[in-house]
């Protein structure tokens, strides 16, 4: 909860962010046991503070390379399956938040899809929904898939543990697909899992009932639903008033839909209860479009975010509702004539200290 504390008063850059997580994790398990974490970290040639602050790259070689020793030293051959049995799921960082507020599972399972590609993060998802079967894919990003076995163990795991959390059930995959192999099955595997495991897979993947994909967020967090929309009204709060009482509602919503991607007239109108026509014959008798109001939205919250120093741009654009970094890079120059970085340099110097730069995620 400490991370949710600090976040209502620090906001976005108070988030955990998910860079090197799992061989914080692994680290941890180790200190806890009285290893010698830097001689490990040494072995591997990386710094502790690379696996102490996630706001300095661990590239994923490594990090499979740590969980490797790490689960030597531990003897522990199941240390991937292990860390992510227990630990706080808050702590991949802003892609759970969005993740937590979504509206059904198949919509949960999409923003992590685009958060990861955007993200270029080290693996990547896909997921694909049938008549028959919601499957969940992972794929490592330019990383040899047959050097690892703990990383993708972990994050097989966490994605069952994320749909068995916002669904609030005891989820029971149909089918579970993983390429490397084991001597063994290991029962803590078939107990976790619930379902028949296939080692030696062509694939690494997850694979529901399709009848799973439209089951309900229960008891949604609206965490980042409520900071974001704290952010859209202090972005807003310079603009005269009253306000036209239509455009004053679209502009509420429209935050909290943003990073689901789904701020279109007809999501909004859904939000409002009525239909698109009216949501769009009311804003013209206010005399605005609904995709001025988004671009307005748009453009004053990445002007907020881009003073947030702490937060990529690739993840301002993922927090914008975009799905390439390049469309939101775009419609930033056409809205301030520079890019996101060149505003960052010499647009935002009034702001404060600078602050840490994030790297690219790995």
């Amino acid at each position: 909860m400490e991370a949710r504390r600090k976040g209502a008063s620090e906001g976005l850059r108070s988030i955990p962010r998910a860079t090197g997580g799992i061989a914080r994790l692994a680290c941890a398990r180790l200190r806890e046991v009285g290893k010698d974490v830097p001689a490990v970290l040494a072995e591997v040639g990386a710094r502790p503070e690379q696996v102490n602050d996630d706001a300095i790259q661990l590239e994923v070689p490594k990090q499979i390379r740590i969980l490797k020793l790490a689960a030597e030293e531990l003897k522990d051959g199941l240390l991937g399956f292990h860390l992510a049995r227990n630990f706080d799921l808050r702590e991949i960082g802003l892609v759970y938040y969005v993740i937590a507020s979504s509206e059904c599972l198949v919509d949960a399972l999409l923003n992590g899809k685009r958060y990861c590609t955007m993200m270029n993060e080290g693996i990547r998802i896909d997921v694909r929904l049938d008549d028959r079967n919601l499957a969940i894919a992972l794929d490592y990003v330019d990383v040899d898939r047959q050097s690892d076995r703990h990383q993708i163990e972990f994050w097989l795991v966490t994605v069952v543990r994320i749909c068995r959390q916002v669904t609030d059930t005891r989820l029971a995959p149909r089918h579970l697909r993983i390429r490397h192999r084991h001597d063994e099955m290991p029962a803590e595997f078939r107990s976790f899992f619930g379902c028949d495991i296939e080692f030696g897979a062509t694939s690494d993947e997850i694979i529901f009932p399709a009848t799973v994909a439209s089951l309900p967020s229960v008891g949604r967090d609206n965490y980042l639903n409520d900071l974001l929309q704290r952010y859209a009204e202090a972005a807003l709060a310079d603009r005269p008033q009253p306000r036209d009482p239509l455009r004053s509602a679209v502009e509420r919503v429209l935050p909290q839909l943003l990073p689901h991607a789904k701020a279109s007239a007809s999501s909004v109108a859904r939000q409002l209860g009525m239909s698109t026509r009216t949501l769009s014959r009311r804003l013209g008798g206010e005399g605005v479009a609904f995709t001025e109001i988004l671009e307005e939205i748009r453009a004053a919250l990445a002007r907020r975010y881009l003073a947030e120093r702490d937060l990529p741009v690739s993840e301002i654009a993922w927090l914008l509702g975009y799905r390439e970094v390049s469309s939101f890079t775009n419609a930033f120059k056409r809205w301030s004539g520079m890019t996101p970085r060149q505003f960052r340099v010499t647009g935002t110097k009034e702001s404060g200290p600078a602050g840490r730069q994030r790297v690219s995620r790995v």
